[in-house]
């Protein structure tokens, strides 16, 4: 009989190309010797056919024992076989029958199988392939040469597969067994198949051996993880081959390793794992953030404290982040954020564990800002918690006449506690407990806004480990594409309370707030406010009187500011006036502090407060008054707000026309000349169709407190002005928006104009949800015109 020992897919291999480091040019660091350059080998690509790995199937089975007799001859000869139909499965330690009767009643192990072969003779049955056995031969019929190959090239994988686990489960010589890791990548280099385990299990053998093999060398590390490098280019790194990896980074961070291997390796797993960020809970920065792997984020962690650890330190760090990016402005990996984000939220809170473990009777969050929890409320004998003065130290200060208290100070391996308190403080902070009132706001003023200074003191790992990773933060905020997803992610303040009470973390973290602050978009500023009511966010946190307020409440104008005009923000992120109840509800007291400092921003919050009419208590509107005009800024604003109040009423009072119509093409400049020449307080009826008016006349029309019917056919008016209407007037009744460019997010506003009983949204973005919304909130509505929209 013909024998052939090969497939159709050639032998013939690329010659390998050393590939640049992906972090572009670095000099190695010195006295990093390693008898070889540690460079990346290249994929070698096998050509022609390519298989699937076969893990079971149906094929036709015959097994031949060596002839001893004359007679057994006769019965074995190829005229006289018998084929079996049978479904084998390739286990991982043999080859099994489904059904085991017959030729295969029994299973045949891959260390009895002596050789694979493919084979052919004349005048039989095609497609066969053999096995060799002791005693015997084991003959397999596939149905055509496409099965017949792609069965013999899952059999000697399977069979080799098998003897490299028998091998490197008792390694005597390294140096043997180097070779043969060498020899395994290789084979799953070369190999015909196209499957996931085609190349995980290579990775899984050698991660076997590490972990089972702890009194390796350095030399021996660095050895393997070249020999496994190619493996790593399109695979990621099973669980205990990340501890090993991790490992090296910890101990030789300087290593060319890190950057030459270890490079792609993070970049594949941060292009293409998926992180959980449905939630942020302790349990996702504990490991469960990075989809089914989470040593995949230890391995990550550990590789960007090692580019931290070279010469250039975060500079390398930097280019790095600048790789995952692109070179483009949008980032072309939709995971990399996320992932980084999850990396470093989970290195900021290692920094703070031991704190956080010895947390069940710690401070709250609010305890912390508020410093108003008395000692006798909290069990103690706590190695870690925030501790306040006992009355014995009090009253040993009362008798010394002392203003201040003696700082208590908990001292533990890491961290170190310590309390301030201001006797004035604490009396009127002890004088409000069990009120329920909100506090007088001369009070509030006068109060120092920080009732506690908490300073926590790492360890110089941890220490190192925040700087770094909060520098990673402050990079991603840098990137215009990525921060509003950034944004997004940290809206709920995932970082531990301990974190946010540590005034270096908080300080360096105000760079990011910083820049969503002055962000423009909404989607960005937007999440500076908490995630849902009654939780703190950024805006709450770095107000005056927050607890990671440290500026005076610099960083909250210009949270309000956003780029210097209020406006922005009020109009893009909220309704004006819920925005200014919120303020005046919850921070009135540092919105005046800031005002009698000459803020800017602050001084116009409360000359829109009054008026809006905002605030309904007399003594409240006389101290805003009064704050007011303690600046030459506030005095001059306030002197515009009393002005135009006295133009509001004159022209209330004046009368006028009550319908008026702009002839077509006229403009905002038009409309705002036209309503400043005369007197339009009994205007009940304006068309503005067919004009070139945009939303910004909105600020003009809601100075008509008459309003009734309001034409905007075929204008610019969008979904901005359209907000602003709805917040002022409230009286109109017929509102025409056929073939304006309103959408979903301006109409949706007009469900608080109760009066409305006529709405054309012809051919407008009007959908069927919003319509059925509208039609549920506006009870007078009689007549609407939908036509050609989706609602239709």
């Amino acid at each position: 009989m013909d024998r052939t020992g090969g497939s159709g897919g050639g032998s013939d291999r690329t010659q390998p190309e050393e590939s640049k480091p992906l972090l572009g040019e670095m000099s190695a660091p010195e006295g990093n010797k390693m008898g070889a350059a540690p460079c990346r080998r290249a994929l070698l690509h096998c050509n022609g056919m390519r298989y699937k790995l076969l893990q079971e199937g149906d094929i036709q089975v015959c097994v031949i024992r060596h002839p001893r007799t004359f007679l057994s001859k006769i019965l074995t000869s190829k005229f006289l076989r018998r084929w079996e139909p049978h479904h084998l499965t390739l286990a991982d330690n043999s080859v099994a029958s489904a059904t085991p009767t017959g030729y295969m009643e029994n299973s045949i192990s891959y260390s009895a199988i002596e050789d694979v072969q493919l084979l052919s003779w004349e005048n039989a049955p095609k497609y066969c392939l053999q096995l060799t056995i002791p005693g015997g031969t084991v003959l397999l019929q596939a149905a055509n040469s496409y099965l017949r190959d792609q069965w013999f090239h899952s059999l000697q994988w399977k069979k080799k597969i098998y003897k490299y686990k028998k091998v490197l489960s008792n390694p005597s010589r390294w140096e043997v067994v180097l070779k043969e890791i060498r020899t395994l990548v290789d084979m799953a280099l070369t190999s015909p198949l196209q499957d996931d385990s085609i190349h995980q299990a290579p990775l899984e053998i050698v991660s076997k051996l590490l972990s089972e093999n702890n009194n390796l060398t350095t030399q021996d590390h660095e050895s393997i993880i070249v020999a496994i490098a190619p493996l790593l280019e399109n695979n990621h790194p099973p669980p205990d081959l990340c501890e090993f990896f991790c490992k090296h980074c910890r101990e030789r961070p300087r290593s060319m390793v890190v950057i030459e291997v270890f490079t792609p390796v993070v970049q594949r797993i941060l292009k293409h794992n998926m992180a959980c960020f449905t939630v942020f809970t302790e349990s996702l920065l504990f490991g469960q953030d990075f989809g089914k792997c989470p040593r995949l984020r230890l391995f990550t962690q550990e590789y960007i404290l090692a580019l931290n650890e070279l010469n250039a330190g975060m500079e390398v760090v930097k280019k790095f982040i600048h790789s995952m990016h692109g070179p483009t402005g949008q980032c072309p990996h939709p995971r990399v954020l996320p992932n980084l984000v999850a990396v470093c939220l989970a290195a900021i809170y290692s920094c703070y564990e031991e704190f956080i473990n010895s947390r069940d009777n710690s401070p709250s969050l609010k305890e912390i800002r508020n410093g108003c929890q008395q000692q006798c409320d909290r069990k103690p004998n706590l190695p870690l918690r925030l501790l306040h003065t006992s009355p014995d130290l009090v009253s040993q200060e009362a008798t010394l006449t002392e203003s201040r208290l003696k700082p208590v100070i908990v001292t533990s391996n890491e961290i170190h506690v310590e309390v301030e308190r201001n006797n004035t403080a604490n009396q009127k902070m002890t004088a409000n407990v069990g009120n329920d009132s909100e506090p007088n706001l001369i009070d509030c003023l006068m109060v120092s806004p920080t009732c506690s200074t908490m300073s926590i003191e790492l360890s110089a790992q941890a220490d190192r480990i925040l700087g770094c990773y909060v520098e990673i933060l402050k990079m991603l905020s840098d990137y215009d594409d990525w921060r509003p997803a950034l944004a997004s992610l940290l809206q709920p303040i995932p970082f531990p309370k301990e974190a946010l009470a540590h005034e270096k973390f908080t300080k360096e973290l105000k760079y990011v707030i910083q820049r969503f602050a002055e962000d423009p978009r909404q989607e960005v500023h937007s999440c500076l406010l908490s995630v849902r009511a009654g939780k703190d966010g950024w805006f709450q946190l770095y107000s005056p009187g927050g607890v990671a307020c440290d500026d005076d409440g610099e960083l909250f104008a210009s949270m309000v500011r956003v780029c210097n005009n209020v406006h922005i923000l009020m109009g893009s992120c909220y309704k004006t006036k819920k925005f200014l109840l919120s303020l005046a509800e919850n921070k009135l007291g540092p919105c005046m502090l800031l005002a009698l400092r000459g803020n800017q921003t602050m001084v116009e919050i409360l000359c829109l407060m009054l008026e809006y009419n905002i605030i309904d208590n007399n003594d409240t509107q006389l101290q805003i008054i009064s704050t007011l005009e303690s600046t030459d800024v506030g005095k001059r604003m306030y002197e515009q707000l009393c002005d135009r109040q006295r133009e509001l009423k004159e022209l209330q009072r004046k009368g006028g026309p009550t319908r008026l119509t702009l002839p077509s093409k006229s403009t905002d400049a038009d409309l705002a000349r036209l309503l400043s020449s005369g007197s339009f307080g009994n205007l009940e009826n304006l068309s503005l169709a067919f004009t070139n008016v945009t939303s910004a006349c909105a600020e003009h029309l809601i100075k008509l407190p008459s309003l009734k019917q309001l034409n905007l056919w075929s204008t610019q008016f969008g979904d901005a002005g359209l907000r602003l209407l709805s917040e002022h007037l409230t009286m109109l009744q017929v509102l025409n928006l056929c073939e304006t460019p309103v959408t979903d997010a301006g109409l949706l506003a007009l469900s608080s104009m109760k009066s409305l009983c006529s709405l054309n949204m012809n051919s407008t973005k009007l959908s069927a949800d919003t319509y059925e919304d509208l039609k549920a909130k506006l009870p007078n509505l009689k007549e609407v015109d939908v036509r050609y929209t989706e609602a239709w």
